[in-house]
C-alpha cells in the first residue's frame, strides 16, 4: 500500500517501511505523528484519489531524527563591478519512519 501526503508545502510518496526526510516538524526523537493531509491512497489497481484530500485517510509515522541538510552555498557576483556576496544556508529536516498507511473503510 502507498500514499501521497502533503507536509511542509511539499507532496511525498511513501509506503510502510519508507524513512522520509520532511521540512522541520515539533517533536522529538520517538514521538508519534499522523499526517491527514492525504492527497492519494492506494494498493495495486485499487486506488482513492482525493478532491483535494481523501476522507479518513491517516499516515503515520515516528520521528526517528532531526538534524540539518549539508550547506548550500550562494554566491552573487556581478563582473568589473567590484561586487561579491556570499552565503550559506543549511535547512532543517525532520527524519521520519512511516508506520502504517490507514484508509477509510467506504
Amino acid at each position: 500500500m502507498f500514499a501521497v501526503f502533503e507536509s511542509g508545502g511539499k507532496q511525498h510518496r511513501v509506503a510502510e517501511g519508507d524513512v522520509v526526510r520532511l521540512e522541520r516538524l515539533p517533536g522529538g526523537v520517538g514521538d508519534g505523528i499522523a499526517f491527514n493531509r492525504v492527497l492519494i491512497v492506494g494498493e495495486q489497481d485499487a486506488v482513492a484519489v482525493g478532491s483535494p484530500y481523501v476522507e479518513g485517510a491517516c499516515v503515520h509515522a515516528e520521528v526517528v531524527g532531526q538534524g540539518r541538510h549539508r550547506k548550500v552555498r550562494v554566491v552573487k557576483f556581478k563582473r568589473r563591478k567590484n561586487y561579491l556576496r556570499r552565503a550559506g544556508h543549511r535547512q532543517h529536516y525532520t527524519e521520519v519512519r512511516i508506520k502504517g498507511i490507514e484508509q477509510a473503510s467506504a
